[in-house]
């Protein structure tokens, strides 16, 4: 018989390092905290997080220079333990008097390292938790806006003005165009799962599959390993890539296994993170970065969001197959890397004939481990509106501080890598734009992308499924 597991949305209780088991404690950057307080300051003003982290900057500030004149105060300690202890030896058999005195300074020092060890790791301790929730410092190529994105190119459009005004006022949903081609069902999930859940039928299946497979073609072609990740991770490895259980509207965004100290994965970004955890990249690794991996897994999210026309029906679900790219490289390469994921996405796009703005992110949106992320929006004539459909990020050291991902430097040294992440394709977002876009009234049929078609049986229409 099956042992169940108890599944519910998590609690409020925080996913973090704090009872960590799986990577140690972290490494994190205390010293560059207290020597860029402004700059986190302003990073976490400008990332909208809570002011609660503005607090953890001051005890880290206050507290650093503290932990390291206890670290010197039981240095010398030490030391001078280490000296009584050799005089101790030579005076033992020939002077009790001046040995008696040397055993009560050895408990004096002993009973104040006890006390200063104690005192030091207690502030250690906090500076940790406090550290736990430092960001990453927001890159300087980010829109000045705190809320404004900025558009730096278009897709398969001129202007996003064209886009709008041409767009047929008429257009109907992937919802209402789904269920009419008998390709979704949406009344048949909500009674067997509930709100946010769906089913695809026919060829809307065998699109799922030619998107997944297209997408995974376009990445081997790039140099990117395939990996078939699991989709439940212990706890702290959530936390570890930086997502919380709550996001900044305390909307409830991860579901856990309670009884199994296990979340459902949101995204293969996060076990395809730890996929290297606790590694370090010898030189030789480190000259054929980036390791680059791309992984296809269902997706879990618990913020489906409320109902409306804006989220019926696929464009917000609670369950879908994503394809993620994850970038494992160092510092110096890092930026560069941002913008060749930029780059596949936009091909991928380009190549389905949809419609679409690239975003550069305005520091509002960027969360706590990102330094920069474009996002990619496609117009959906059907939600009337623009729709994301990828987003690329760049997270600096962040998640590898959190699972030990380092690599040893030419000349020997040991530094920590950086992380990148990109959607290569969320499937139930693009068959939103693919329906909405390509479906053809007078024939009640909707076009397949042509470099799709070799995955659908080389057809070039979807008709109504019988």
């Amino acid at each position: 018989m099956l042992r169940s597991a108890s599944l519910i949305r998590t609690s409020t209780r925080s996913i973090t390092m704090r009872s960590i088991q799986t990577f140690g404690k972290p490494d994190l950057d205390y010293r560059g905290v207290f020597e860029n307080e402004k700059l986190f300051k302003d990073t976490i003003l400008k990332k909208k997080l809570s002011h609660n982290v503005l607090k953890q900057v001051d005890y880290i500030k206050d507290n650093y220079p503290v932990v390291a004149t206890l670290g010197k105060e039981l240095g010398e300690l030490k030391r001078k333990r280490e000296e009584m202890t050799v005089e101790m030896r030579e005076v033992a058999s020939t002077n009790s008097h001046r040995a008696d005195e040397i055993k009560q300074n050895l408990r004096n020092i002993k009973n104040s390292i006890t006390k200063l060890d104690k005192e030091r790791n207690r502030i250690k301790d906090k500076m940790r938790l406090a550290a736990e929730d430092m960001p990453t410092l927001v890159d300087g190529t980010i829109p000045k806006g705190i809320r404004d994105e900025e558009v730096v190119a278009l897709i398969n459009c001129e202007s996003i003005e064209q886009v709008e005004t041409n767009s047929d006022k008429k257009a109907l949903s992937h919802k209402v165009i789904g269920e009419k081609l008998g390709l979704l069902d949406l009344e048949t999930a909500a009674r067997v799962c509930g709100h946010a859940f769906y089913y695809l039928l026919g060829d809307a299946a065998l699109l799922e599959q030619a998107l997944v497979q297209y997408a995974l073609n376009l990445a081997r072609a790039k140099g990117y390993k395939i990996v078939a990740p699991p989709t439940m991770v212990r706890q702290e490895v959530i936390g570890a890539c930086g997502f919380r259980p709550r996001d900044q509207g305390e909307e409830t965004q991860v579901y856990d296994l309670v009884k199994d100290h296990l979340s459902l994965t949101g995204t293969a970004e996060i076990p395809l993170a730890a996929l290297e955890s606790k590694k370090i990249f010898t030189e030789k690794e480190v000259e054929k970065f980036p390791v680059k991996y791309v992984g296809v897994a269902r997706s879990y999210r618990a913020e489906a969001g409320s109902r409306g026309a804006t989220t019926a029906g696929l464009y917000r679900v609670h369950e879908f197959t994503k394809v993620e790219l994850f970038h494992f490289t160092t510092p110096d390469r890092a930026r560069q890397e941002l913008e060749e994921l930029r780059e596949f996405q936009t091909d991928f796009i380009t190549s389905l004939g949809l419609k679409a703005k690239v975003l550069n992110m305005p520091s509002s949106d960027l969360g706590a481990p990102a330094a920069k992320k474009y996002d990619i929006e496609a117009w959906m004539p059907g939600r009337k509106t623009w729709g994301e459909l990828t987003s690329s990020s760049w997270c600096g050291e962040y998640q590898a501080r959190r699972m030990g991902i380092r690599y040893r430097a030419s000349e020997g040294k040991v530094n920590y890598v950086h992380t990148l992440n990109g959607t290569a394709v969320a499937v139930p977002r693009v068959i939103v734009a693919i329906l909405e876009n390509f479906y053809d009234a007078e024939t009640e049929s909707i076009e397949i992308p042509e470099v799709l078609r070799v995955y659908m049986g080389g057809r070039d229409r979807i008709y109504k499924n019988e």
